[in-house]
C-alpha cells in the first residue's frame, strides 16, 4: 500500500526505490506480499510484476477486493458478486499469474443484510473452485461475519485493523487462533496519524524500546507477534531502510512483564 502515492493514490514518489523495496524484501526472506488493485489504483500490482517476475517459488501473493477508487482518490464500493470476480481476474492479468494464494473479501458495509454477505462469499467460493484463488480471506469483519462465513466455507485468513490502541477485533483474533487461521493486522502501528503518534510516543513503548536498543515501531510489531501464534504481520513501507527495521522486529523477544505492561497501557 505504501508503494503508491500520497493517500494510497497515484504513482509512487520514487519508482526505482519502490521496485528496490520489493526486491530487497524477497532477498531477505519475505514470502508474503499483501496488495490490492485499488492501491493506486493499479500502481502497486503494476510494480510487483516488473520487480519480481519470474516470481520465486513459494511466494504468496495475496490481494483484497470489494473497493475501487474514483478520479479523486475516494474509495468506493465495488462489491457486487460480478464485480468481485472482475476484480480478481483483473488482478491476475496485472500480476501475470494464474492463481492468487489468497484473496480477502473486504466488507465495505458492516450493516448490510446477511444475504448480501453470503452472495459475496458465493462469488469467492466460485473463484476458488475455478482455480483463480487458492484460499478465501476476509477483511474488515466482525466476529459474527466470521462465524457466518465458516458455516459455508473454509477461511484461511482474516485481515482487520488491530494494534496496541485498537483491539476491538480481539474476539476475531481468538476465533482465528482456535480455527488455525492467520490473523493479519492492518495498521499495526496505528491509524490515523494521531493514533500512530500516540502509540509510538507512549512512555511504556519508548521505555521498552530503550531497554532493548530497539525503535518504538519494532516494539509495537514485536508485541503483535507475541500476543498470539497466528499473527501474520504486513507492515507497509516505501523505503529499504524502513523495510529492514520492520523485519528486525521478528528477532525482538519481549519479556512477559513487558508484554503485560504494554497491553495494560492502552486498555
Amino acid at each position: 500500500m505504501q508503494l503508491s502515492g500520497d493517500g494510497v493514490f497515484g504513482q509512487a514518489g520514487d519508482r526505482d526505490e519502490a521496485i528496490a523495496v520489493l526486491r530487497t524484501a524477497i532477498e531477505t526472506g519475505v514470502d508474503h506480499i499483501d496488495t490490492a488493485q485499488y492501491y493506486g489504483p493499479g500502481v502497486v500490482t503494476e510494480l510487483i510484476r516488473p520487480a519480481l517476475d519470474p516470481y520465486p517459488e513459494g511466494l504468496a501473493l495475496v490481494s483484497k477486493f470489494a473497493a475501487r477508487r474514483d478520479e479523486t482518490g475516494a474509495v468506493l464500493p465495488y462489491d457486487e458478486p460480478h464485480e468481485l470476480r472482475h476484480g480478481i481476474e483483473d488482478n491476475l492479468r496485472t500480476l501475470g499469474v494464474e492463481q492468487l494464494a489468497a484473496v480477502n473479501l473486504r466488507v465495505m458495509d458492516n450493516a448490510a443484510p446477511a444475504g448480501r454477505f453470503f452472495d459475496q462469499l458465493a462469488a469467492m467460493v466460485a473463484a476458488r473452485d475455478d482455480g483463480l484463488i487458492a484460499g478465501i480471506g476476509l477483511s474488515n469483519i466482525s466476529h459474527d461475519h466470521l462465524l457466518r462465513a465458516l458455516e459455508v466455507t473454509d477461511i484461511v485468513c482474516v485481515q482487520n485493523s488491530f494494534n496496541l490502541a485498537e483491539r476491538k477485533s480481539l474476539p476475531v483474533l481468538r476465533q482465528c487462533d482456535r480455527c488455525g487461521m492467520a490473523f493479519v493486522p492492518f495498521s499495526p502501528l496505528g491509524w490515523p496519524r494521531s493514533q500512530h503518534n500516540a502509540i509510538l510516543t507512549n512512555s511504556a513503548v519508548t521505555t521498552v524500546a530503550r531497554h532493548h536498543g530497539a525503535t518504538a515501531g519494532q516494539v509495537v510489531l514485536a508485541w503483535l507477534l507475541a500476543i498470539a501464534p497466528n499473527v501474520l504481520l504486513i507492515p507497509g513501507t516505501s523505503s529499504r531502510t524502513h523495510l529492514r527495521e520492520n523485519l528486525a522486529a521478528s528477532a525482538l523477544s519481549l519479556e512477559q512483564d513487558e508484554i503485560i505492561r504494554l497491553t495494560d497501557q492502552f486498555q
